[in-house]
């Protein structure tokens, strides 16, 4: 017999459901018991004393254990789970769980267990609707991304995790024994997709893990994550690429909110916003100028050409108030403060932008520069050119003009739930964490 889902159980004669036991109630007439699986729960209603076996097989099961029914489904407007239980005819215990080492939620008498515990059996704390949720919208956002960019041609590319040479700066990076030769986790696809471009391809994106050696202990920051990463050819100007980035977070996140936008609303108690565009635009001496007029805000010396984290904090509220919008773009960097691989214009001034988001930076993204004399004096600027003399390599030989950006996919299901980076993410890695 095929196995019937939570959410299609109706009347039926012979129905099949597997799934956790979510809660149980053995009384001494009646058992009653929940059973969850990754669409909703059903109820199975036992009426103890007539079947001897079945009655064996109540007394045995924990909240957690995995178990098989099948039996009669019947219609009752007095079930409040879909309005259907089960009656079984066999109840197959497929795993007993022992006692939870930690409390998923907050119950009577029980406060819900801290994060750090419940990632220590994160594979338990996942259990949950919330927590399906979560990953149900990652996962349609994730798909509408590829959707749009394959709409407008852009073909997805899988470049090399393990490489030869520290990525951008050389800082940063992870080491690995590689043979006998020193090698390095990409800690972005940034070269690779560049070469896709030297290679003619034009447009393409990837989705693909990322790896951080940063020491960060913050509410944002992991050392390893999935990032959305795209680059395509014969822009005019980084506003080109800015222009995709908000065709591409409008068209995902007004597909979330068609798929689960209810859904989030009732369990993160947050709405999802579809933002219109275009998105605001401010150099980035004007949001200091903006947040010390309204916040009486100070820019530390010397941090004036980057955004400080205070500041990208304290930008949401001043992008609500004069913008009403949640995003932000920023632009007009320090070239001191930007990768040597930005375009800068005849003033020096990098060609790119920070994206923000309710007061998180979500993307860096630029025009790149593709002139191969330009971009070898920027890098010997920054002391780098031996680092990345196969990267400079690309661009010998004739390159199209080029942008774009990344996104971490981790950090926009965080955004989007309002969550930290801990809760956001299947698994989470940090300079103290590499379990489980």
């Amino acid at each position: 017999m095929e196995r019937t889902y939570a959410k299609d159980v109706r009347g039926a004669e012979e129905i099949r459901v597997s799934g956790f036991v979510d809660t149980i109630r053995n009384k001494k007439k009646m058992a009653f018991i929940v059973l969850r699986d990754v669409t909703g729960k059903v109820q199975i209603t036992v009426e103890k004393g007539e079947h001897p076996e079945l009655d064996a097989a109540v007394d045995q099961i924990t909240a957690d254990s995995v178990i098989t029914v099948i039996g009669k489904a019947v219609e009752s407007e007095y079930v409040k789970l879909g309005g259907v239980e089960i009656y079984p005819r066999s109840i197959i215990i497929e795993s007993l769980a022992a006692p939870l080492p930690i409390d998923r939620e907050e119950q009577k008498g029980h406060e819900k267990s801290s994060i750090d515990q419940r990632i220590d059996y994160r594979w338990i704390d996942l259990r949950t609707e919330r927590n399906l949720l979560l990953f149900k919208a990652q996962s349609v956002m994730v798909a509408a991304m590829r959707e749009y960019l394959l709409g407008k041609n852009f073909t997805e590319i899988h470049t090399p995790k393990l490489i030869g040479a520290a990525s951008e700066s050389g800082a940063d990076v992870f080491e690995v024994k590689y043979f006998d030769k020193t090698a390095y986790l990409a800690q972005s696809p940034q070269f690779y997709k560049q070469m896709a471009m030297a290679a003619g391809f034009e447009r393409i994106f990837e989705v693909g893990p990322v790896f951080r050696a940063e020491k960060s202990y913050t509410n944002k920051h992991t050392t390893e994550f999935t990032g959305f990463d795209l680059e395509f050819s014969y822009i005019d100007s980084y506003r080109d690429v800015m222009k995709m980035e908000e065709g591409l977070l409008i068209y995902a996140l007004g597909k979330v909110k068609e798929a689960c936008g209810s859904d989030i609303e009732r369990l993160f108690g947050t709405p999802v916003i579809v933002p219109d565009k275009p998105f605001p635009v401010v150099k980035l001496a004007d949001l200091y100028a903006g947040l010390k007029e309204d916040y009486g805000y100070e820019c530390p010396e010397g941090e004036e050409g980057d955004l400080t984290t205070e500041a990208e904090r304290m930008s949401f509220e001043w992008t609500k108030k004069h913008f009403d919008s949640e995003f932000l773009f920023v632009t007009d960097y320090s070239a001191e403060k930007r990768a040597f691989y930005h375009m800068r214009d005849e003033n020096g001034v990098p060609q790119g932008y920070d994206l923000i988001w309710r007061g998180c930076e979500i993307t860096t993204g630029a025009q790149r520069e593709h002139r191969y004399d330009v971009l070898k004096a920027q890098c010997d600027e920054k002391g780098l050119t031996e680092d990345v003399k196969f990267y400079l390599e690309f661009f010998k030989y004739g390159c199209p003009p080029h942008g774009g950006f990344g996104l971490g996919v981790d950090r926009l299901t965080m955004l989007l739930l309002g969550l930290t980076i801990k809760e956001a993410m299947f698994i989470f890695r940090s300079p103290s964490r590499l379990n489980p």
